[in-house]
C-alpha cells in the first residue's frame, strides 16, 4: 500500500461538520456504551469490533483503488492529525489510520450517550479500593466468640465485631457486661466464654449473606514483622442502609434489618432509615427453610426482599427466604428505581452488557448506571473458557451487586454473574444434591494436600486456576503462592506454570463469595506439618520454638510457644518440668526449640495448650482424651492439678479428667494428701470406672500385681455374710482398719458397726481397741472387688441374725411380713433409708415409724444406727421394697394402699400376656414358641415384654440367619419398632453379670428370659445354640460388633459365644481402619472366620478380610515386595516401627519413609495408626524386615520419584548426584545413608568449598545432604561422595579471591585473630582471603584498643581502604562514616545477604568504640540536640563541666562516664547552662599535623581498680560492675545515662527493659526507679503514644498512685503544665483498690 501523507488539521467548521455525521451514527448505535479513553492503561485498544471491521474494510478498497489506478486513495474524512496515534499494525506490517469518533458535547436528554466520557474501567475489589465508608455483600465464613468473618469478593476477609452486629445486640451486650463481676477475670487461663452471655452462633447461620459497612481497614503490624491486613465490618442497618431514603423502598429491593422484637406470627424488624418511623415486618413464612421462629434472636440481622409496602408506607413487608429472593425466573430483580441509591449490594439487577474483555464485563442498569463484573465474578474462572463465548455486547444478564466503588466518577457499581451469588445459595450447585447441600469446606477440607492439581487458566501477573478434583469448583492460586522465590510474569502456553501442566499445591481456605479453594504451591507451606490449629491433634508431640515468657508479681507463669507460622500456644506454669524449677529463667529462653505434647486443644477461642514434661512428652502410654475410648483397667499418665482432704483431681489430655480418691492413692493409709503428692506432680494410675454419659471417672494409684492375684480369688470366694477374723492395723477418727488372718485383706469397721447401743457407747467401745489387737466374731456386709476392700461389722443384731440365717443378704432373702435387721444408711424428709448385707437397701416411710417418732429431728434416728422392722410390701420388678416399724394387723387402709405390689406375676401366674395363651410363668420353658413385645432397642439387643412384669431380651445375634437378610448393616436393628410383635422361641434365662444365659433351674424371683427370632430357629424345634467348644476352625460366622478398642474389635457371635479381630483383620480396605469407632459402631454386622480357638480360656480369634487365608504369616512364606497393611506400634526421629501380625513387625527407615527425602519425617505417623507398607527385605536368619511407605511402592510404580531407593552398590554410578541422611560424624569425615544397606563416607576435605574451621557444629545425626558420587569401590565396599556445591551445582559461583577485591568494596567477615596494633578480618565465601584493619581505621575518635572491642569469631562489616596486589595485603576499615545506605550497592549479592546479620551487631560495635575514646568530654548543650550526628565530640580539658546522676553539676578532672547533660532520672529537669560543643572535625582541621613516632612496647596495666576512683568509662565497665551488682537501679540509671552521651536512644532504652527483666522481683524500689527513668526518656524523647505505653506497664507492676505521681512531676518539671492536669485515658485514676497509700 502507498504511503499515507498527513493532511493539514482541520478548520473548526469542517469539524463541526463531521462532529455532526458522527453523532447522528452514534445516536443509532444499539449499544449503550462510554468512550474508551485515548491511552488507555495496558495498551489495549480504544475501538469497537465494528470500528476494527469498517477499518479493515476502508483500509482494503484503498489497496484496490491504488493498484486499479496508480493513484493515491482519497483521504477520509476522519484523518487527522489527533488519529495518527490510533494506527492499527496490519499483518503485512504497514500501518492504517483508524477513524476516531470526535468530541461532542453532551446535551440535554442525551446524558447516557455522551461521547466524550471516559471508558469504565474494570477493577475487582482489592484491599486499596476498599475504603472506609464502602458496602460490600459477603457471606459468613466463620463465627467466633466475639467477631464473625465474612467472605468478601476477590479472596478478601473482613470482621465484624460483636459491637457492630446491631444496636439491639449491642444493648444486650451492655447490659449483660454490666452484672459480670469481673473478679478474677485477669488470671492466667480463666475459662472468659461466660463473660459476654451471648453465642454468635445462635445469631448468625455459616454461608448466611449480609451487606456490610467497611468500618476501617488497617494492618496489625507487631514489632519487626510484616502486618497482617484487618478490615473491620459492621452490619448494623443504620450503617448497611447508608444512603437509603424511605422513598427509596421499593418492591424486590434488598435491605438490611436486624430482628426489634419476636410476636407470634412473625418478627418486627429495626430498618435503620430515618427516624424509626418505618419498622418492617417478616412473617413466620417468610423466614426460609430449616428456620423456626422460636429460634430467632433479638439482634440477629439479616438480608431481605421487599416484597410490599403497607398503605401509609410505614410498614415494610420482607422475607428472608433465600430460595425466594434468590429466584430471579419469578422476577425479584430491579428493573426501575426513583434513584440509583436503591442499587445496593445484595440487590438484584438486569444489566445491558456494553463490552466483553478478556478481564471481564462492562454494562449498564437502567440505561445510566455503569456495572461491571471482574475477571473472578464473570463466571471465567468455573468454565476455563473465554468470555467471548458465553457473553456478546448488547445481551441482557441478571447480576447481582456485590460492591461499591465510593471514589469512582461517575458511580459504579461490581456484579457478580456466578450461579451461587445470583441464587443466594450458599455453595455452588454442584456440591448440592436433592436431599442435602453439602459445604464447599467438607467436600475439601483446609490443609488438604492435593498431589496433582492440573492449571486450567492462566491469568499473567495475577494468578493460576487449578483442577482440584471437586467438581464445578477450581482452586485460585496467587502469583505470590506459586512457589517460594518470586515469580515476575506468567504465561498461558510457555513456561513451568502454562496450561495443562500438574503441580503439587495444598488448601488453605475456601471463600464463599468467589465459590474459589484458595491454595498455595509454594513448598514451603506444602512441608509445614500445621496450617491452623485444626491441624493440631490433641496428645500430638509437636516441636516449637518459644516466643515468649509471662511474667506476673510471682516470677514466670506461662510460656508462649509457636509451632508454625502464626499457630501459638502456652505452657501452664505446672507443665514446664517434672520438678518445680526455682528459676525457670535459666532452662527457657526466648527462641530456643523445644519439644511438647498437645494437652488440649479449643478450635473456638483459637487456644492450645502444651505440656514440656518429659513423663508426658516421651512417654508410649495412652492418651487419654476422650471417656469413650477408656475402660477400667487401662493405665496412663497424668498431671495432678488439684488436691483436696478427700483426694486429688487428676488432669489428662483434652476435656478428661479423672478423681484419685485418698483410698486409692497408695496401698498404705493416707492421712493429708498434700504431705505425699503435690499440685504438678505426673502419676501413673489405672482406670477404676468410667461413666461416659457424666464424663466422670474414677481412678487409682494401685496396681494390680502378681501378688495380688491371690487376695482377688479369695475376695472373689468369700461370701457376703460370712464370719471372719483380723488384726487391726490402723485406726483413724472415725474407722478401724483391719488385716484378714490368712488372706491379707483389708477391712474397714466404722465406729457405729461396733455395738448397736448409742454413739457414746460405740466411742468407748473403740478407745479400747488397739492396733495389733486380734477382732474375732467378725461379719462381711460387702466387698468392693475393683478396691479390694470389705465393709465389716460388729453388731451384735447383726451377727444374731447370721448365726440364725435370717441376715439379708440379696434381694431373693426377702419375703412379706418378715422380720429384718439392718442399720440406717440415710435420713431424709420423707423416711429413712436401711441397708442391709450384699448392697440391698430398703424405704422405711415416715408414716410407718412408731408414733411419735415423726415429731423428732431425724425421727430420732442417726446414720448406721441398728434397725429391725418388718416387710410390709415387695416389688419384685424393680426389685424394692418397703418397711414397717408398726405392728402389720394396725396397718390402715390408706396405709395398705403404699404397698408396692408385684406387677404383673403373683405366685407365677402372668398377667395380660402377650401371646394371650400362656397362664403361668412355667410355661416359658427352653424351646417354647411365644411372642413377645418390643419396650426398647438398643445397639446390640431388643429388650421385649412377654407379659406384665416379664422382661426378655433377644440378643442381635439370634436375629437373622445370614448376612444377605440386613439391610443397614452399620445398623441392622433399624427396621424394628417399639411396641412390635415378634414371635420367638425360649432359649433360657439371662445372666446380666457373666452375659450368658443359663438354664430355667437358675430362675430367680424376676428372671429375664434370653430369646431368639431368628426365622430358621423358629421353624425347627431343634435348637443348636452356638458354644465355644462347638466353634470350627476356618468356619464362617456373621459377627456383630460388641466394643471397639484402639487395636481390635469384640464381636458376638452368639450370646454366649464372643470372639476378638484384631484391627489389621477388619477389613482389605485400610481407609477404614483409620478410625474403628466411626466404621465399625457397635452392632454393626460384618462377616468373619475363625483363625484360632482356645476354648481352654474361652477366646476366639477371628479375620473379616477376604485374603486372609492367602495371607503370609511366617518369615519364609512372605515375599519380598508384598504391600501389606501394618499397624504403628512406635515412633522416633529416626524410624517408624510396624506391626504386621502377632509375629511380624519391621522398621521403616528414613530412606523409606517417601520418593523425596525433604518430605521423610516419622512423626507425622502416630502410635497404633493403620497404614500400608511394601516389605523391602527379609533378614530371616535375625528375623528382621525392612519395609517402605514409598508411594511408588504402595500405591503405583508410576508415581514420581526425585529421591530413588538405591539397595547396592550396584544402583551406584560415579558421578550421580544424590539426597541423603547422615548417619555418623567421625574425626576423618561423615557418613552418610544412601540406602538400608548402603552408606557413603565424605572427607573433611570434600564437606564445602570453603573453610570451615569448626565443621563437626555443621552436620548433625539425620541430617539431610545432597552430594556427588565421587568414587564406587564394589570390592572394598566403598562409596566416597562429595558435599562440596562446585561439584553438584553446575551455575555454582566460586568463592572471592585475592584479584576480585576493589578498592572501595563493602563485604561482610569475621574476626580471625586480634592483636594490639588492629585486627585481621577473613572474608565470608571466599577463599580464605583476608586482611587488616588497623587500630586507627576502627573509630572515627582516637583509635580504641582491640583487645577490648573485638573477639575472634565476631561478625563485622568492612570496607576495603588499600589492595596491595604485589605483597597480597588488603587494608580495611571499620569506621562508622565509611558506610552509608549508599554503600550497600557496592556489595555483591552473597555479602548483602550475609549483612543482613552483620548490621545488628554493627550498632553495637559502633558504641564500643564511641564509648572507649580516653578523651574527656564536655557537657552537651542538651541530649535531645546532638551536634552533627558525632557521638564522641569533645572539648579542651579547661572547659570541662559534667552533670552525675542527681543532677548536681561536678569539675572533677576524671571523667566518671555518667554525664547526661541536662536529663534527670528522678523525674526533674536540671537548669545547666549549655555550651556550644565542638566537633571532631574542627578540632582535627585546626591541629597541626605530627611526625608519627615510633611507639615502644608498654608493660600492660590493669586498671580495674580505677573502676572506684573514675567510674566505668566503657561497656566492657558497665557490663563488668552489673555482674556483681545486677540489682542497683542506680548503676542501671548510670549505663542509660552513659548511652543516651553517644546519642544512642534506642539503646537506652533497651538497656531499660534489660534492667526490668534482671533486677529481682524483691526488689521493688529498684524497679520503680528505672520505670520513672523510662518515663523520663520516653517523655524527652519519645512521643505520646510511647508515653502512653510505658505509663500502662509501670501502673500494672508498680503502685499506681506512685506513678501517678511521678508522671505529673515529670509534666510539671518539664513545662507541660497544661498535661499533667490530663493523665493518660487509657487506665483509669487510681483507686483505693490498687493503692496502698489512699
Amino acid at each position: 500500500m502507498a504511503s499515507t501523507k498527513r493532511k493539514s488539521a482541520p478548520s473548526e467548521k469542517d469539524r463541526a461538520g463531521k462532529k455532526q455525521k458522527l453523532s447522528e451514527s452514534a445516536r443509532n448505535t444499539p449499544v449503550v456504551r462510554k468512550e474508551e479513553p485515548a491511552f488507555p492503561r495496558g495498551g489495549a485498544s480504544v475501538l469497537t469490533p465494528l470500528e476494527q471491521k469498517q477499518i479493515q474494510i476502508q483500509a482494503k478498497n484503498d489497496v484496490l483503488f491504488e493498484q486499479s489506478t496508480g493513484k493515491k486513495a482519497p483521504q477520509n474524512e476522519y484523518d487527522n492529525d489527533e488519529n495518527d496515534s490510533d494506527l492499527l499494525n496490519q499483518p503485512d506490517g504497514t500501518a492504517v489510520k483508524v477513524k476516531r469518533k470526535p468530541r461532542i458535547k453532551s446535551k440535554p436528554g442525551h446524558a447516557g450517550q455522551t461521547l466524550g466520557e471516559k471508558r469504565v474501567r474494570i477493577e475487582g475489589l482489592s484491599y486499596k479500593r476498599l475504603v472506609p465508608g464502602s458496602l460490600v455483600l459477603g457471606q459468613v465464613a466463620q463465627i467466633n466468640q466475639y467477631d464473625v468473618a465474612l467472605s468478601l469478593p476477590n479472596n478478601l476477609t473482613g470482621y465484624v465485631p460483636i459491637t457492630s452486629v446491631s444496636d439491639q445486640l449491642s444493648k444486650n451486650v451492655e447490659r449483660l457486661a454490666e452484672q459480670e463481676v469481673d473478679d478474677g477475670y485477669t488470671e492466667l487461663g480463666h475459662d472468659d466464654s461466660q463473660i459476654t452471655g451471648v453465642d454468635l452462633n445462635s445469631y448468625f447461620a455459616v454461608g448466611q449473606y449480609l451487606r456490610a459497612f467497611v468500618v476501617a481497614t488497617e494492618k496489625d503490624a507487631a514489632k519487626g514483622t510484616k502486618g497482617k491486613r484487618h478490615i473491620e465490618l459492621s452490619t448494623n442497618p443504620r450503617q448497611a442502609n447508608l444512603g437509603l431514603q424511605t422513598s427509596d423502598i421499593i418492591v424486590d429491593t434488598m435491605i438490611q434489618a436486624s430482628v426489634r422484637s419476636v410476636e407470634d406470627h412473625g418478627l418486627v424488624m429495626e430498618l435503620g432509615i430515618g427516624e424509626d418511623t418505618v419498622r418492617g415486618f417478616m412473617s413466620s413464612r417468610e423466614l426460609g427453610p430449616n428456620v423456626k421462629l422460636p429460634q430467632i434472636r433479638e439482634g440477629a440481622v439479616y438480608l431481605c426482599l421487599v416484597t410490599g409496602l403497607s398503605s401509609n408506607g410505614n410498614v415494610v413487608k420482607l422475607s428472608a427466604d433465600t430460595l425466594k429472593a434468590g429466584n430471579l425466573k419469578k422476577g425479584h430483580f430491579l428493573t426501575n428505581a426513583p434513584t440509583i441509591d436503591c442499587f445496593l449490594p445484595g440487590t438484584a439487577v438486569e444489566c445491558l452488557v456494553s463490552e466483553v474483555t478478556s478481564s471481564g464485563i462492562i454494562g449498564k442498569a437502567m440505561g445510566i448506571l455503569d456495572l461491571t463484573a471482574d475477571l473472578i465474578h464473570s463466571g471465567t474462572a468455573a468454565i476455563g473458557t473465554g468470555l467471548e463465548s458465553r457473553f456478546a455486547a448488547g445481551d441482557k444478564v441478571k447480576g447481582r451487586v456485590i460492591c461499591s466503588f465510593s471514589d469512582a466518577e461517575p458511580r459504579k457499581l461490581g456484579i457478580s454473574l456466578l450461579e451461587h451469588v445470583v441464587s443466594l445459595h450458599s455453595c455452588p450447585s454442584s456440591l448440592k444434591s436433592e436431599s442435602k447441600n453439602i459445604s464447599s469446606t467438607a467436600a475439601l477440607r483446609s490443609s488438604t494436600i492435593i498431589p496433582e492439581a492440573k492449571v486450567v487458566k492462566v491469568e499473567p501477573g495475577v494468578g493460576l486456576f487449578l483442577d482440584v478434583g471437586v467438581k464445578g469448583i477450581r482452586g485460585y492460586a496467587h502469583i505470590s503462592r506459586i512457589a517460594d522465590d518470586k515469580i515476575e510474569t506468567l504465561a498461558q502456553d510457555t513456561g513451568p506454570y502454562k496450561v495443562g501442566t500438574i503441580h503439587k499445591a495444598r488448601v488453605i481456605g475456601y471463600n464463599y463469595m468467589d465459590g474459589l479453594y484458595i491454595v498455595s504451591m509454594e513448598p514451603k507451606i506444602i512441608a509445614q506439618p500445621f496450617l491452623s490449629i485444626d491441624d493440631v491433634q490433641v496428645g500430638q508431640m509437636v516441636k516449637g520454638t518459644i516466643q515468649k515468657l509471662l511474667i506476673n508479681e510471682n516470677g514466670i507463669n506461662g510460656i508462649i510457644i509457636t509451632i508454625a507460622d502464626g499457630i501459638t500456644g502456652l505452657v501452664p506454669e505446672i507443665h514446664f518440668s517434672d520438678i518445680h524449677l526455682q528459676h525457670p529463667e535459666r532452662k527457657f529462653k526466648e527462641g530456643a526449640s523445644v519439644t511438647a505434647r498437645v494437652l488440649s486443644k479449643i478450635p473456638a477461642k483459637r487456644q492450645l495448650r502444651f505440656t514440656l514434661k518429659k513423663a508426658l512428652v516421651n512417654s508410649d502410654d495412652a492418651i487419654w482424651k476422650s471417656y469413650d475410648t477408656i475402660h477400667p483397667g487401662d493405665e496412663a499418665p497424668g498431671t495432678i492439678i488439684n488436691i483436696n482432704p478427700s483426694g486429688a483431681v487428676v488432669q489428662f489430655y483434652g476435656p478428661v479428667r479423672g478423681f484419685l480418691p485418698v483410698s486409692e492413692m497408695s496401698e498404705s493409709y493416707i492421712d493429708d494428701p498434700k504431705k505425699h503428692f503435690r499440685v504438678g506432680q505426673v502419676v501413673k494410675v489405672r482406670a477404676v470406672s468410667v461413666d461416659t454419659a457424666e464424663k466422670r471417672m474414677i481412678v487409682s494409684c494401685k496396681t494390680l500385681s502378681v501378688s495380688n492375684t491371690a487376695q482377688q480369688e479369695h475376695l472373689q470366694s468369700l461370701a457376703i455374710g460370712a464370719f471372719v477374723t483380723g488384726k487391726v492395723s490402723e485406726k483413724t477418727n472415725d474407722e478401724i482398719i483391719l488385716e484378714l488372718e490368712g488372706s491379707g485383706l483389708k477391712g474397714v469397721i466404722p465406729f457405729e458397726h461396733l455395738s448397736d447401743g448409742s454413739a457414746q457407747k460405740s466411742s468407748a467401745a473403740a478407745k479400747r481397741i488397739r492396733v495389733g489387737q486380734d477382732m474375732k466374731d467378725l461379719i462381711v456386709l460387702n466387698k468392693s472387688e475393683g478396691k479390694r476392700l470389705l465393709r465389716i461389722s460388729s453388731k451384735p443384731s447383726l451377727l444374731n441374725a447370721a448365726r440364725a440365717g435370717k441376715l439379708v443378704k440379696s434381694f431373693e432373702d426377702i419375703q412379706e411380713g418378715a422380720e429384718v435387721t439392718g442399720y440406717v444408711n440415710n435420713v431424709t424428709l420423707t423416711g429413712v433409708f436401711v441397708h442391709f448385707a450384699g448392697g440391698t437397701s430398703a424405704l422405711l416411710l415416715k408414716t410407718q415409724l412408731p408414733n411419735g417418732a415423726s415429731s423428732l429431728p431425724d425421727f430420732g434416728m442417726r446414720r448406721n444406727q441398728s434397725i429391725s422392722a418388718r416387710v410390709l410390701s415387695v416389688d419384685h420388678a424393680q426389685q424394692r421394697f418397703l418397711l414397717t416399724m408398726k405392728p402389720i394387723d394396725s396397718i390402715k387402709p390408706a396405709d395398705a394402699g403404699q404397698k408396692v405390689a408385684s406387677a404383673g406375676v403373683t405366685e407365677g401366674f402372668l398377667v395380660d400376656p402377650v401371646d394371650g395363651a400362656s397362664t403361668n410363668i412355667d410355661d416359658f420353658s427352653v424351646g417354647k414358641l411365644t411372642k413377645a413385645r418390643i419396650n426398647s432397642i438398643k445397639e446390640t439387643q431388643l429388650n421385649v415384654q412377654l407379659a406384665n412384669g416379664v422382661q426378655g431380651r433377644i440378643d442381635v445375634s439370634e436375629v437373622f440367619d445370614d448376612l444377605a437378610d440386613i439391610k443397614d448393616r452399620k445398623n441392622p436393628l433399624k427396621s424394628f419398632r417399639p411396641k412390635q410383635v415378634l414371635a420367638v422361641r425360649v432359649l433360657g434365662i439371662h445372666d446380666s453379670r457373666n452375659h450368658r444365659f443359663l438354664p430355667i433351674s437358675h430362675r430367680g424371683k424376676a428372671p429375664v428370659f434370653e430369646l431368639t427370632a431368628k426365622p430358621r430357629d423358629l421353624k425347627s424345634t431343634d435348637l443348636d445354640i452356638l458354644a465355644v467348644d462347638k466353634v470350627q476352625l476356618d468356619s464362617v460366622h456373621v459377627a456383630f460388633v460388641n466394643n471397639v478398642s484402639e487395636d481390635s474389635v469384640w464381636v458376638n457371635l452368639s450370646p454366649n459365644v464372643r470372639g476378638r479381630i484384631k484391627a489389621l483383620e477388619l477389613s482389605d480396605d485400610i481407609s477404614v481402619l483409620r478410625d474403628l469407632a466411626k466404621n465399625f459402631p457397635i452392632g454393626s454386622a460384618l462377616k468373619a472366620k475363625v483363625v484360632n480357638v482356645d476354648v481352654a480360656n474361652n477366646r476366639l480369634d477371628l479375620s473379616a478380610r477376604s485374603t486372609s487365608s492367602q495371607r503370609p504369616m511366617t518369615f519364609s512364606e512372605l515375599p519380598t515386595g508384598a504391600v501389606l497393611p501394618g499397624r504403628v506400634t512406635k515412633v522416633s526421629e529416626r524410624q517408624v516401627m510396624v506391626q504386621l501380625n502377632d509375629t511380624l513387625s519391621g522398621s521403616v527407615n528414613l530412606v523409606d519413609l517417601a520418593d523425596d527425602y525433604s518430605e521423610a519425617n516419622p512423626t507425622v505417623y502416630e502410635k497404633n495408626q493403620i497404614i500400608r507398607v511394601c516389605v523391602t527385605h527379609i533378614d530371616a536368619p535375625n528375623k528382621r524386615l525392612s519395609l517402605s511407605t514409598r508411594p511408588s511402592k504402595v500405591l503405583s510404580s508410576s508415581l514420581p520419584v526425585k529421591d530413588r531407593e538405591v539397595t547396592g552398590l550396584s544402583d551406584l554410578a560415579a558421578n550421580d548426584i544424590l539426597q541423603g541422611f547422615v548417619k555418623n560424624v567421625a574425626d576423618s569425615g561423615i557418613f552418610v545413608t544412601l540406602g538400608n544397606s548402603v552408606t557413603a563416607f565424605v572427607r573433611v576435605s570434600d564437606l564445602s568449598d570453603l573453610y570451615l574451621k569448626d565443621w563437626k557444629s555443621h552436620f548433625e545425626i539425620d541430617q539431610l545432604v545432597k552430594g556427588k558420587v565421587i568414587e564406587v569401590d564394589t570390592a572394598l565396599n566403598h562409596v566416597q561422595m562429595s558435599l562440596k556445591k562446585s561439584h553438584i551445582d553446575s551455575t555454582y559461583k566460586p568463592p572471592l579471591t585475592f584479584n576480585d577485591v576493589t578498592v572501595g568494596q563493602i563485604v561482610a567477615g569475621k574476626i580471625r585473630k586480634v592483636e594490639d596494633f588492629g585486627v585481621f578480618i577473613v572474608v565470608d565465601d571466599s577463599a580464605n582471603v583476608s586482611g587488616l584493619c588497623h587500630r586507627t581505621q576502627m573509630a572515627d575518635g582516637k583509635a580504641p584498643d582491640p583487645q577490648k572491642l573485638y573477639d575472634e569469631g565476631d561478625v563485622v562489616k568492612a570496607k576495603v581502604l588499600k589492595v596491595d596486589r604485589e605483597k597480597k595485603r588488603i587494608s580495611f576499615g571499620l569506621k562508622a562514616s565509611f558506610f552509608t545506605s549508599e554503600d550497600d550497592s557496592d556489595m555483591d549479592e552473597n555479602s548483602r545477604h550475609r549483612s543482613t546479620s552483620v548490621n545488628r551487631e554493627v550498632g553495637e560495635i559502633e558504641d564500643m568504640l564511641a564509648a572507649d575514646v580516653e578523651e574527656k568530654s564536655s557537657d552537651w548543650e542538651g541530649i535531645d540536640e546532638p551536634q552533627g550526628g558525632e557521638s564522641d565530640t569533645h572539648m579542651d580539658d579547661e572547659e570541662d563541666g559534667g552533670v552525675d546522676i542527681n543532677g548536681k553539676s561536678t569539675d572533677s578532672p576524671p571523667q566518671s562516664g555518667l554525664n547526661a547533660g541536662v536529663f534527670d532520672w528522678t523525674g526533674g529537669l536540671a537548669s545547666t547552662k549549655a555550651q556550644d560543643p565542638k566537633s571532631e572535625s574542627d578540632t582535627q582541621a585546626s591541629a597541626p599535623k605530627k611526625k608519627r613516632k615510633k611507639r615502644k612496647p608498654e608493660i600492660q596495666i590493669d586498671r580495674t581498680g580505677d573502676l572506684d576512683a573514675h567510674g566505668p568509662q566503657s561497656i566492657a565497665d558497665f557490663e563488668r560492675l552489673l555482674l556483681g551488682q545486677p540489682n542497683s537501679s542506680v548503676l542501671w540509671l548510670s549505663y542509660m545515662a552513659f548511652q543516651l552521651q553517644l546519642s544512642e536512644i534506642d539503646r537506652a532504652r533497651d538497656i531499660a527493659e534489660r534492667a526490668l527483666r534482671t533486677i529481682h522481683i524483691r526488689e521493688q524500689d529498684e524497679k520503680l526507679n528505672v520505670w520513672v527513668a523510662l518515663l523520663n526518656l520516653e517523655n524527652t524523647y519519645g512521643t505520646e503514644a510511647s508515653v502512653d505505653a510505658i505509663f500502662k506497664r509501670a501502673c500494672q507492676h508498680c503502685d499506681s498512685l506512685d506513678i501517678h505521681e511521678r508522671l505529673i512531676s515529670i509534666y510539671i518539671q518539664s513545662g507541660q503544665n497544661e498535661v499533667s492536669h490530663h493523665p493518660p485515658l487509657s487506665l483509669p485514676p487510681p483507686t483505693a483498690a490498687n493503692n496502698t497509700h489512699t
